[in-house]
Order: C-alpha cells, then structure tokens, then sequence
C-alpha cells in the first residue's frame, strides 16, 4: 500500500477502522480461552482517553500526569508490602518489566549470567541476547517449579541475577520463592520475580485465605518485581510496573536528559503515554481490595468448575490449578488444537507440555464453559483423544 497523496473522509476512515475491527475477537465473545490479557472495565477506558495526549516523559508540560503516575507506584508499593526505600518504573508490560530489572542487576554486578527456570517468559531469550548475558535454565520439579536443590548446584561467581516466577505464562504456578529467596539471600545473589500475571492476583487470594507463598519484598531475598496491570489488573494495555527494593539502583542505571524538565531518567522509553497509566490509576481507585478480591474469587470459582466440567468428559490438567491457568493434558495437540479453531474457540498451544492452555480471566463464565465442554468433547471423540 502506498503512502495516500488525498485525505478521506473521517466517515470514510472509520468505516475502514470498522472493518478491521469486525475481523478482531472480541473478549465479550467469550471464545478467547487462552489470553491473559481481559476486556478492560469501562473506567479504564474513559480514564485513557482522557490523558491520550500526555506524555510522561516530559513531567514539566504534564504535572497532573506525572502527579498521577507517582500515586499508581506508591499504591503498588504498598500492594508488594515494599520497603520505604524502594522504587517504582512503569514500563509496557512483563517484558519490558524484566529487561528493566536484568539491567539494575547486570549494572551493579557486572556479572554475564542469569538463571532461569525452562518456564520463564521467552523475554529472556531477547534479554539474554540484548545484553550479551548467558542464559542458564535450572531443573524445575514434578510440581513444574524450580528446584531448589538444582539452584544450588547452578549458582556460580559469575551469576547477575536468578529469576522466579509468581504465575507461570503456561501453568499458573509460583515457584518456591521464599526458599529462593533465601538461597539468594545467603549467597547475595540478585533475585526478580516475574509476577507479571500473578501480581494482581495472588495479593488478593492471599488476603481471602487461599494458601499461596509469599512472592514479594516480604521475601528477604527479593531484589525486583514486576506485575502487568493489564492482565489481572483488568486495565488497558500496556501498563506494567517494575519495582525495586532500593530506589539507588535506578540512579545507577539512570542517563542524563538535558532537554527535558527531569534530568535524569532510568525508563527505556523516553516518550511515554500517560492513557495506561491513567488507566491502571482508575480502575485501582475503583475497584479497591475489595473490588480486586471479589473478582479473583470469581475467577478461581470458574476455575475449578472448568477442571471438574474437564474431568467429566475424561480430560485432566498436567497439574492441579494453583491460579486461574488450566493446562489440559491431550496426545492429539495439533488434531485438538485444529478442531477447536474449526470451532471457534480459541486457546493457547504448549507443545512441549502435550498440553492447551486455557485461563480463567474475568470474561469467562460458566455458561461458556458449558458451551465450550460439548465442543471439546466433540472434537476429542473426533482425533481419538477420549
């Protein structure tokens, strides 16, 4: 296509931006089974569009903006039970979360090796390579977490951080932090936790009585977090926050930006929207604890009613559920996958488990499990599955 030489119309436009759209699915649908990502709540919205021109990295000309972002960190200190002394970044998402935190890492040891357990997010795979770093990947358990015995045993000199996981991208599952964080601790080594999915949830579980391990700066040993707002946070995309125990070690990889109101900056990105921070701000503000634990309830509730609707047609999960992520077990992964598409229904492949994933976000109910099961069931009957 190439670059227009006339302007349309706005109607003109929009009919086109219509029909990009109508080819979209939308959560409302209901048929997005594999996404950890929701429909936003509508405060999110109207709070993003409201800031769409603000641009955080120039605080001087948006004040409220960055009076507002401050807030968003502060609540999410208080949310990770995080020292006094520590400090917020808001970044895109996980990825950018985790690159942010290898980097305080690899500044203050000077180190060239991070360890990972085989199901931490692909983004250290592009860290690793961003930062010339050597990714060594420790053995995880049968409970698919890491093991602790193996992390002592792969702990080097050479080690710049060890990264954990509270919400595994493919199982839901939190790794033995506490102990991690100990280990870590003892033989000063830098620890950051990918709570990218489980931050906005495990807080609230937690606080409902639900038996989860501490993830956060409660652990001694943690060094970093990151949590995505835009996942369980139920807010807009991008929105992640990454926070660090001691505000210096943002100094410490800060750059001087001696054309703009704050001198010294420690983000990725210069330019920065302020309509996800806005975003996350108000539906924060909105829902509240309260808010955020009635929906995490909910989401476990269909959780489990989705692993008995499974056991039920003769499927199972290649673990019990510790969050709202179900990973179904089949032979037939890609006759499965196929006929689900064929469907409608979509969910997420993991090849190396044998394994669809599927997770519980706020859009799915029980009454679309119940339309979905008969169609699963179907197709297994269909590839020899059950």
């Amino acid at each position: 296509m190439a670059f227009p030489t006339h302007g349309k119309s706005e109607r003109d436009i929009l009919e086109e931006l219509h029909e990009f759209r109508e080819k979209d699915i939308p959560f409302s649908s209901g048929r997005i089974l594999g996404s950890m990502c929701t429909k936003p709540l509508p405060i999110a919205e109207k709070a993003y569009m409201e800031f769409l021109e603000t641009n955080l990295g120039d605080p001087e000309h948006f004040m409220g903006a960055w009076e507002m972002e401050e807030q968003l960190l502060e609540m999410i200190k208080d949310l990770l039970h995080a020292p006094l002394d520590a400090a917020g970044q808001i970044v895109s998402g996980g990825t950018e979360g985790n690159l942010l935190a290898i980097l305080v890492a690899k500044s203050l040891t000077g180190k060239k090796e991070i360890v990972v357990p085989s199901h931490a997010h692909f983004s250290f795979n592009k860290i690793a390579s961003i930062m010339n770093l050597k990714l060594r990947v420790v053995d995880t358990s049968d409970a698919h977490v890491i093991s602790i015995n193996s992390l002592r045993n792969i702990l080097s000199d050479k080690t710049a951080a060890v990264v954990a996981v509270a919400g595994s991208t493919e199982l839901g599952a939190i790794d033995p932090i506490e102990e991690i964080g100990e280990l870590c601790y003892d033989e000063h080594v830098f620890l950051h936790v990918d709570a990218a999915f489980g931050g906005f949830i495990i807080p609230f579980l937690k606080e409902q009585g639900y038996d989860l391990p501490n993830f956060d700066f409660l652990v001694n040993g943690v060094s970093t977090v990151s949590v995505d707002a835009h996942k369980m946070g139920c807010s807009a995309i991008p929105l992640g926050i990454v926070t660090v125990r001691d505000r210096r070690w943002f100094e410490d990889i800060s750059v001087d930006a001696p054309y703009v109101s704050r001198k010294k900056q420690s983000s990725i990105l210069g330019t920065r929207s302020g309509g996800p921070v806005a975003a996350a701000y108000a539906v924060i503000k909105h829902l509240g604890r309260e808010g955020y634990q009635e929906i995490a309830s909910r989401c476990m509730e269909t959780t489990f009613y989705m692993k008995q609707r499974l056991n039920e047609v003769g499927l199972d999960t290649v673990i019990e559920p510790v969050l709202n992520v179900i990973e179904v077990k089949v032979k037939n992964l890609k006759e499965v996958m196929k006929g689900l598409t064929a469907k409608g229904w979509h969910v997420n492949p993991v090849e190396r488990l044998s394994s669809f994933r599927m997770v519980m976000m706020p859009h799915i109910t029980k009454q679309i499990i119940d339309e979905f099961i008969p169609d699963l069931e179907e197709v297994c009957k269909e590839v020899g599955e059950i």
